[in-house]
């Protein structure tokens, strides 16, 4: 007679409805900012119509909330089956823009689509090179993406320089006060009421700031409410290569970003996972939300690393957390007061959420680290290497400026100039070493022959 498991994996635990409600709504609070956030960067970059802003918020919406489940769930090899949240990408998003700026939307959404479908081209290739992302790799990556996140969402705390309201206090004060209220709630409550501390915190915030008059919820209540996204809001998209190539570009930068936020999550879960097979799995996943975002009028969909903060600071493990956030993201995609809702929530406010849970991030980086020898001489300099080339275009704006626009795509990337350094060094180290003591020197081979 055989011992069955008993004990559920904490990642496919099964939490009471309530708490699986709760958890998952603290999540889609925190990622919210992105799909509208990407929304309003496009429209008024673009001076899109009011109803094509309102279709591409809940078009945003849908696709994020059923990348969510897929990446929760799994369909066949689709899915990492791991507590993803799926969002736009940041990059991607000012990238479209560009691409419609110089040419028209529809090649902007045909640059997405082609991109979406050079993901499946290329993974098979990427998916050999995952032997060249150890632990000294991806948790230099976590730190450059907590890094350059804190930088993004300080920046919409703060405003931009030369703006009327550019470091206005009350801004910064909203920012600090949700942190405070955050840790405060983290510190105070136990249980539930703890794990919920990042989604009580950002409900503080927002309380704060309705008590200050600089939340205004007179607009919530009108206007349609519900929202049906329409496919190919641009029209037929257009296809041009030329046009494309900073989102392929890019696609190559998100698969190594995807294989360092797959190793980070399967970590804070303690699910023990083979890489060559599950990184993969989320790829397609974004891939495949990707091509559907192309169809409905959005940029790349990519896995979200806000969320892999939340689960840490939480300790929750539960996909099906992360299950209950997609729910919630296809309902405000088709309800549209709980979408303009999300959308009054004062920038300050997300952002001192964001701040915070962007450092956890960090901190599982530097977690991974303690586990690589630091002091060997090899891992010294990757890392070493890898902070310098990433954290330079991110604290030095502009380094790169006077270079072609086609290499400021990747040199001006902090997460891509980190990531590629350390692979690069990390191969130099460790692969080539290997690969000179299996092959015959040229001095042996011609001693042999004498």
């Amino acid at each position: 007679m055989t011992n069955e498991k008993t004990t559920a994996d904490p990642v496919d635990e099964r939490l009471p409805w309530t708490r699986l409600a709760l958890l998952g709504l603290q999540h889609v609070l925190v990622v919210a900012a992105s799909p509208i956030t990407s929304v309003f960067l496009v429209a008024k970059a673009l001076g899109l119509p009011e109803t094509l802003i309102v279709n591409l918020i809940g078009a945003t919406f849908l696709v994020c909330g059923l990348g969510t489940l897929l990446q929760s769930f799994g369909v066949g090899k689709f899915g990492a089956r791991l507590p993803f949240v799926m969002v736009p990408g940041g990059a991607p998003v000012i990238m479209f823009v560009l691409i419609a700026r110089q040419t028209d939307l529809p090649t902007a959404a045909g640059a997405v689509i082609l991109t979406s479908l050079f993901y499946f081209a290329v993974l098979p290739v990427f998916a050999r090179c995952l032997k060249f992302f150890p632990r000294v790799v991806i948790g230099t990556m976590l730190i450059l993406v907590a890094v350059n996140l804190i930088k993004i969402y300080g920046s919409i705390i703060v405003g931009r320089a030369g703006t009327p309201g550019f470091a206005e206090p009350l801004n910064i004060g909203l920012a600090v006060a949700t942190i405070a209220f955050t840790v405060g709630f983290a510190k105070i409550l136990r249980g539930i009421g703890g794990q919920l501390a990042v989604l009580l915190g950002l409900l503080a915030g927002a309380a704060l700031s309705a008590v200050l008059g600089v939340m205004p919820l007179g607009g919530v209540a009108h206007g349609a409410l519900l929202s049906l996204p329409r496919p190919l809001p641009f029209g037929w998209p257009h296809f041009n290569l030329a046009a494309t190539v900073p989102l392929l570009i890019f696609s190559v930068i998100s698969m190594a970003e995807a294989t360092g936020q797959t190793v980070a999550i399967a970590e804070v879960v303690g699910k023990e996972i083979d890489i060559r097979d599950q990184v993969p799995r989320t790829i397609r996943g974004d891939a495949l939300m990707s091509l559907l975002g192309g169809i409905f009028g959005t940029s790349l969909i990519i896995t979200s690393s806000e969320n892999i903060g939340i689960v840490q600071a939480t300790g929750v493990r539960s996909r099906y957390v992360t299950a209950a956030a997609g729910v919630f993201l296809v309902i405000i995609a088709l309800c549209a007061p709980l979408a303009r809702l999300a959308s009054v929530i004062p920038a300050p406010v997300v952002g001192g959420t964001a701040l915070i849970v962007f450092a956890i991030i960090g901190v599982m980086g530097v977690n991974l680290l303690r586990a690589v020898e630091l002091r060997e001489h090899a891992n010294m300099y990757i890392l070493a290497a890898a902070l310098t080339m990433g954290l330079l275009p991110i604290l030095v704006p502009g380094l790169y400026s006077k270079f072609p626009s086609s290499l400021q795509v990747v040199l001006g990337n902090g997460l891509a100039m980190g990531a590629v350094t350390a692979v690069l060094v990390n191969i130099l180290f460790h692969h080539l070493r290997r690969y000179r003591a299996a092959s015959p020197s040229l001095a042996s081979e011609a001693k042999k022959a004498s």
